[in-house]
């Protein structure tokens, strides 16, 4: 691998936002989280659970509810009282529209997809027709006394099912009156609680309501009747979500103590044809509240205030034992929040409101391999740039020389001049912005700091060339006539004559930067792509997709290199395929053209291409220092060479020929900013 000095980065003070809300959807196999920032994220589950898209966050767009329409549309809805449409395409919000009846808890699309059900704080249901552009109200419900804070369908869509502060109600869609009204039982371990709120409830096919409460309860109502058949107390503590498989065979809730209880509905007796629910798994993947849940044909999805979003397998449903068979617990974005200026050794943190710049400390010290050197000189925090506005900022860069910091909201674009004397920096904004600058989905400087390049929301590619504090409009490279694809990957060759960016359909296009044209289009591939860069001399570009699979493609010849189509005639070694985080950062090293520097949040590796493949029978990574000489030949006879000492590892860059720059972020470090966990008595305490 060779010797490098490493700069260990851990004052970077990320916190990811709880998660407030999931939403499955079953036709595309993704999933839909929202934090309690306004944030929203799409999972691709079947691109190895990667985070294809995002939506950034708001300060007062605090998400209550999540559900998606008509196959692949995306509502939204919370305490600002708006209903918000996405658009997946640009990545950018379609519309927002007011429910006008308060702060919005809950919302539900019916099971034909044609209408929308959202339940308000005035304690009102209103239904919305889905049309093709936008929702349109239709009719409110009878009016109930308190807030409506969950809603479920029965799945003919002729009643629903509203849980309140109490009390469920159970409408009929036709006239929108209330045809039953149960009564929740205050008792909680024998004491009788001033209020019960049902935080959530599921309306079966035949007729049962399942309701969950802040009492800890699990119960069963019968909605021709209203009478309640049974009761599971689960918990010490709320019980907060519920979401109930397609099958109706199962379902699972979440609660304030951080566990996940799974409940099927099995025979009474093994030659019985009837069948009783019962709670068959409890799971432990939480250390606080689980806000919501949801239930995939193969596995329970699951996430709360300690910010993981945990998808546990159900074994008996996975066919085949790959990705799907898999515990995956999901706390960091599949996007970059740190851009490095290699020249003046800086780091650029990007926090949702706030932008922080460091100089990296240095060391006169030596020493021997794996010793760590003190610090002669600590690092310096020397910059603070906190936003104006309500919005989360989207991306962020700074130059390779240090002299520009650009980064991008929803609505405004932002670029800087640095200047540096001494110890002080100067920080000048440049003024009188372009209307097409107006929002950047992803924002790259040139190599040598003289262009900048940015990938707008509506699809086009902006070439900037900067010069002293002043910039000028190049080029736009525009989307093809008919789409509107956003382009969340950019990739610049070190000598500034290619781009290459990469869209949310997998599509990675290649430009000519000095002739201004579309050079080149690289096969399309059926997974995502979570990384790419150029490399130096060769201009090949390399990428990599979700599906861990690597390439290597010669942007002058327009073609897969020799060694990309050795590797794929080869294969990659099945420990490398089985990795769970996707490959979020690509380097090289400019005095040894045959390596390739990439990291996951968990592994940095380099791959020395001039060295053969590893096979499945080869010890792909082994954590235990080489014992002799020979252990030590048998460990460089293969191509990738992996160290994970640094995790969780959210940037690595080379500063220099010899330097590293690695940042992390121990979760330890995280869960210590979190509010106190429910303190539950183990015992002999």
């Amino acid at each position: 691998m060779g010797e490098f000095k490493v700069h260990r980065v851990r004052f970077f003070n990320y916190v990811p936002s709880a998660i407030r809300c999931v939403a499955y959807n079953n036709q595309s196999n993704r999933l839909a989280v929202s934090r309690t920032d306004g944030t929203v994220e799409i999972y691709n589950l079947s691109a190895n659970y990667f985070q294809e898209k995002f939506f950034p966050g708001h300060e007062s767009r605090a998400t209550e509810a999540l559900c998606w329409a008509e196959g692949q549309r995306l509502f939204s809805a919370g305490l600002n009282g708006e209903i918000i449409e996405y658009d997946l395409q640009a990545l950018n919000i379609k519309y927002a529209m007011d429910a006008f009846g308060g702060p919005i808890w809950s919302m539900a699309a019916s099971p034909s997809d044609s209408q929308l059900l959202v339940g308000c704080e005035d304690g009102s249901v209103k239904l919305f027709q889905i049309t093709p552009d936008k929702i349109q109200f239709e009719r409110n419900f009878d009016r109930q006394k308190s807030r409506i804070l969950s809603l479920s369908w029965h799945p003919s869509g002729t009643h629903i099912a509203a849980g309140s502060i109490d009390y469920i109600s159970v409408f009929d869609v036709k006239s929108g009156s209330a045809v039953h009204k149960m009564i929740v039982d205050r008792q909680y371990m024998g004491v009788s609680k001033r209020k019960c709120i049902v935080w959530g409830v599921a309306f079966l096919s035949d007729g049962t309501v399942i309701s969950v409460d802040s009492a800890g309860k699990v119960q069963f109502w019968d909605s021709a009747t209203g009478t309640l058949v049974k009761s599971h107390l689960i918990a010490n503590a709320d019980v907060q979500s519920i979401a109930v498989a397609n099958q109706e065979d199962s379902f699972v809730v979440g609660t304030a103590e951080g566990t996940v209880f799974h409940f099927q509905l099995v025979p009474v007796t093994s030659n019985s044809s009837e069948k009783q629910w019962v709670r068959t798994k409890p799971f432990q993947h939480h250390t606080h509240d689980v806000r919501t849940v949801a239930h995939s044909p193969t596995s329970l999805i699951s996430g709360g205030t300690d910010t993981h979003l945990v998808i546990r397998p159900l074994m008996e449903k996975v066919e085949v034992k790959n990705y799907d068979a898999a515990l995956r617990k999901i706390t960091f974005p599949h996007r970059r929040l740190i851009s490095c200026s290699r020249k003046r050794h800086l780091l650029l943190f990007q926090f949702a409101h706030h932008l922080e710049l460091w100089r990296l400390g240095s060391t006169v010290a030596t020493g021997k391999n794996g010793d760590t050197l003190p610090l002669s000189k600590n690092a310096d925090h020397l910059l603070y740039l906190k936003t104006k506005g309500p919005e989360n900022i989207i991306c962020s860069c700074i130059s390779p020389c240090g002299s520009w910091i650009a980064y991008s909201t929803a609505s405004r674009f932002f670029l800087y001049r640095l200047n540096y004397e001494h110890d002080n920096i100067n920080l000048k904004r440049v003024s009188k912005m372009p209307a097409f600058l107006r929002s950047a989905l992803q924002i790259l400087f040139s190599e040598d700091s003289t262009k900048l390049f940015v990938a707008s929301n509506q699809g086009a590619l902006h070439i900037v060339q900067l010069s002293g504090g002043s910039f000028k409009h190049l080029h736009a490279f525009q989307p093809q006539s008919g789409t509107v694809e956003a382009m969340c990957l950019l990739a610049v060759s070190p000598d500034g004559n290619w781009l290459a960016a990469s869209g949310t359909s997998a599509g990675v296009h290649v430009y000519n930067v000095k002739q201004l044209k579309l050079h080149c289009t690289v096969p399309a591939y059926n997974f995502p792509v979570t990384a790419m860069a150029i490399a130096p001399n060769t201009n090949n570009l390399v990428i990599a997709h979700s599906d861990q699979q690597v390439f290597e493609y010669s942007i002058p010849d327009k073609h897969y290199t020799d060694w990309s189509r050795t590797v794929q005639k080869h294969g990659f070694h099945h420990l490398w395929l089985q990795r769970d985080t996707p490959i979020t950062h690509i380097s090289f090293h400019p005095k040894r053209p045959m390596h390739i520097l990439l990291h996951d949040a968990y592994m940095f590796c380099i791959i020395d291409k001039s060295l053969p493949l590893p096979n499945d029978k080869t010890l792909l990574y082994n954590p235990f220092p080489p014992t002799n000489e020979s252990d030590v030949q048998r460990r460089t006879a293969h191509a990738f060479k992996i160290s994970k000492i640094y995790k969780p590892l959210l940037f690595m860059d080379l500063l220099d020929e010899r330097t590293l720059v690695a940042v992390e972020r121990p979760l330890d470090d995280i869960i210590a900013q979190l509010p106190p966990p429910i303190k539950k008595k183990k015992f002999g305490t």
